[in-house]
C-alpha cells in the first residue's frame, strides 16, 4: 500500500468510526492498518451497491468488480420487469455462495419484487447473513395485488447445491475462483485475514465452478438467467465447461478494469 492509499484509509477510519475525533481508540485502530489489517475489518463494514454490508464475521470483503456486475444484474431485472404487463409476482433469485450476503442485499434494496435465497455452507456466515439482513431491514414481506403476503428472504445452509431445492428466475454467483498457482499475486493482507476457502478452488482455481455447471440448469426456471464471475484467464476453461454440460447462450462480460469478470448464461 502507497502513503496515499495508507493516508485516504486512515481519513476514512476516523470519519467513519470515530466522527472525525482522533481518538486513543482509533490511535489503536490505526496500528491495526499499520500491520496490514484490512481497513474495512478495523471499521467493520462495507459498502457495497448502496448497502452497508456488516463484516463481523470476517467474511470474503465485498469487491468492486463483484459490485459492477451486481448493478448490472440489477439494470437487467428491471428491465425485464418493465417488460412485464402482467400483475407482479416475485422475481426468485439464489445468491449462491452468498458470504457476506451483500450480493442477495443488493437485489433485495434495489429490486422490489425480488425474493432472496441466500445460500452458503460457512455455518457462521449464515449468522453473518442473518445479520445484515437485519441491519438492512431487509425483512420485509413481498406483497401482491391480490394481497398474498410472502417473506423476502431465507438463509439456507447448502454446498453448492446441496440445500436447494426449486427454481430461480435469476442465480447469482460468486463462488471461490482463485488458482493455487496464482497465490502469490493475491496480496498478503487478503491471504491472512480473509477466509481462504472462499478464495481458493485447487490447482486451477475451477474446482468448485465444475461443480456449479454441471448442476446449475437444474435449477434455472424457464427464460432464467445465471450470473458467474471468474478470474479473467479462466475464460477459456469456463467456455469448453459450458459446451460441455449443454449450455446453449451465454455471453462473457469484462469488469471495470476491462478484464474478463462474468459470463451471463441463459436458458433459452
Amino acid at each position: 500500500m502507497n502513503m496515499v492509499e495508507y493516508a485516504k484509509e486512515i481519513q476514512w477510519l476516523i470519519r467513519e468510526k470515530y466522527g472525525g475525533v482522533l481518538t486513543a481508540k482509533a490511535k489503536k485502530d490505526i496500528e491495526r492498518i499499520k500491520k496490514g489489517e484490512p481497513v474495512d475489518f478495523v471499521i467493520g463494514f462495507a459498502e457495497f451497491a448502496g448497502c452497508v454490508i456488516d463484516l463481523s464475521f470476517r467474511p470474503l470483503i465485498p469487491r468492486s468488480e463483484t459490485e459492477y456486475w451486481v448493478f448490472q444484474a440489477v439494470e437487467d431485472i428491471q428491465n425485464s420487469a418493465k417488460k412485464d404487463t402482467r400483475t407482479p409476482c416475485p422475481v426468485r433469485v439464489l445468491d449462491l455462495f452468498s458470504g457476506s450476503g451483500c450480493v442477495g442485499m443488493a437485489l433485495l434494496k434495489h429490486i422490489p419484487r425480488a425474493v432472496v435465497d441466500f445460500a452458503e455452507k460457512d455455518k457462521k456466515l449464515l449468522s453473518q447473513i442473518r445479520l445484515n439482513i437485519k441491519k438492512g431491514r431487509a425483512d420485509q414481506l413481498f406483497t401482491t395485488k391480490k394481497v398474498i403476503k410472502q417473506r423476502r428472504y431465507r438463509v439456507i445452509y447448502s454446498d453448492v447445491f446441496s440445500g436447494i431445492r426449486g427454481e430461480y428466475d435469476y442465480i447469482l454467483a460468486n463462488p471461490p475462483y482463485i488458482a493455487e498457482s496464482r497465490k502469490n499475486r493475491v496480496q498478503s493482507s487478503v491471504l491472512k485475514y480473509e477466509p481462504k476457502e472462499a478464495l481458493f478452488a485447487g490447482k486451477d482455481g475451477l474446482s468448485v465452478i465444475k461443480r456449479f455447471l454441471a448442476s446449475a440448469k437444474k435449477y434455472l426456471a424457464k427464460q432464467g438467467k445465471i450470473y458467474l464471475e471468474f478470474d479473467s484467464p479462466q475464460k477459456p476453461a469456463i467456455e469448453k465447461l459450458l459446451k460441455r454440460h449443454g449450455y446453449s447462450r451465454w455471453h462473457f462480460f469484462k469488469d471495470q478494469y476491462s478484464k474478463w469478470r462474468f459470463v451471463v448464461i441463459s436458458s433459452l
